[in-house]
């Protein structure tokens, strides 16, 4: 049995496939993590829902910024992007099943030594805290109004934690420490514009992972997606980045937890 820890696939599907043949997946005894992100700019994402909700228990999944995009888009909270390519999903019969299933997975998964989410967690938390506030969205996307949330979770405001904020405002400064974080500054500030490297920061700012964390010796291991330009790199061995940019021609990336050995298959080819 091993747990395969897979970045970004964002729609594509041939090569999700491809690297699942690589790594030679047998879902009666291996396990799928996901980094979100399933969907999105790539061509087949109605058959990358299928095939990871068929699944079942075999694989789990955090949101990514994509999924919630898709979800606000069904809301009518969204418009559609001009690069969105989610109409195969509007149009699949199952459409509203694979919705249902798609917002109730969580922001972050946490098991042994590991820490899943799609963009990171902040240095202002520890891995505790964050559960605690990922379960606040969570709780809110399953409610029967939950459209009601994703038509005010938008926005770049406010862009810096406080235990004071209640409401809307904190589920969605919540919403994107988990999905959209990158550059932080040390009091907790998020930039949303710069979205280079990680030496690329703008002033006051440090890469998310760059801050020491005070749970470091319990959560010893952060594992997230989202930062394509990372290229997979962060020089740090307890900060896995796993979006190698699949969906920008790059390649989709799986980390075997078990070994740490990483896979990788281009975005087009043979392996």
């Amino acid at each position: 049995m091993a747990t395969y820890v897979i970045g970004d696939i964002q729609g594509c599907f041939d090569a999700f496939r491809r690297l699942l043949d690589k790594i030679s997946f047998a879902p009666e005894q291996d396990r799928l993590w996901l980094a979100g992100d399933l969907v999105n700019r790539g061509p087949d994402n109605l058959s990358t829902l299928r095939f990871i909700k068929n699944l079942g228990d075999r694989a789990l999944t955090v949101l990514g910024n994509h999924d919630l995009h898709l979800l606000g888009v069904e809301a009518g909270a969204r418009k559609p992007n001009k690069k969105d390519t989610l109409d195969d999903i509007f149009a699949a019969p199952d459409r509203d099943e694979l919705l249902e299933w798609l917002r109730h997975q969580p922001l972050i998964h946490r098991e042994g030594p590991y820490v899943l989410s799609h963009a990171g967690i902040p240095h202002i938390w520890s891995s505790e805290e964050a559960a605690n506030y990922a379960s606040e969205v969570s709780q809110r996307l399953q409610e029967p109004d939950y459209r009601l949330f994703l038509r005010e979770m938008y926005g770049n405001e406010p862009a810096r934690w406080s235990g004071d904020l209640s409401g809307n405002e904190r589920l969605r400064v919540i919403v994107n420490y988990f999905t959209r974080m990158r550059f932080i500054a040390p009091d907790g500030t998020l930039n949303f514009d710069e979205k280079k490297g990680s030496n690329e920061a703008p002033e006051g700012m440090k890469p998310w992972f760059d801050y020491p964390r005070h749970d470091a010796d319990r959560y010893s291991v952060f594992l997230f997606g989202h930062w394509a330009a990372l290229e997979g790199k962060t020089g740090k061995p307890k900060f896995i980045a796993l979006d190698t940019g699949c969906v920008w021609g790059g390649e989709l990336t799986a980390l075997r937890l078990d070994d740490g050995q990483k896979f990788q298959v281009p975005a087009k080819g043979k392996n």
